[in-house]
């Protein structure tokens, strides 16, 4: 049991990086839209991707998901205040999803890092 908890703790913030990848990747108009808002189109929304897809993959092994937990928390921490301070918490119509995406993301980063802290310890 406790070997599944470990990897939905992995799973979970990976897939939600890894699916806004498309959207960051392909230029899709939502994505465009946002990065031009905060004034970042196209370098800030193919870096953020870059980042995205690198923290993904340090999460999902277990041997540096330590460092992908610590990227992902910056990462988070600067989309949800872009999210605060610029976008809004609902972007495009999308009802907040993209907040709550990375509120989660960052929540399961946080709980990644306290658990390697503790088998550390």
């Amino acid at each position: 049991m406790k070997n599944y908890i470990n990897w939905a703790l992995r799973l979970i913030p990976a897939i939600i990086l890894l699916q806004t990848l498309f959207f960051k990747f392909t230029a899709h108009p939502d994505s465009v839209a946002i990065f031009s808002q905060l004034h970042a189109e196209p370098f800030g929304r193919i870096f953020s991707g870059v980042l995205e897809l690198i923290t993904a993959v340090l999460i999902l092994n277990p041997k540096t998901t330590f460092w992908g937990a610590i990227l992902g928390f910056f990462t988070m921490l600067g989309a949800i205040a872009s999210h605060i301070f610029i976008l809004g918490i609902e972007t495009n119509n999308d009802g907040g999803k993209l907040f709550f995406l990375a509120v989660t993301v960052l929540v399961f980063c946080v709980i990644l890092l306290v658990k390697l802290k503790k088998t550390k310890v």
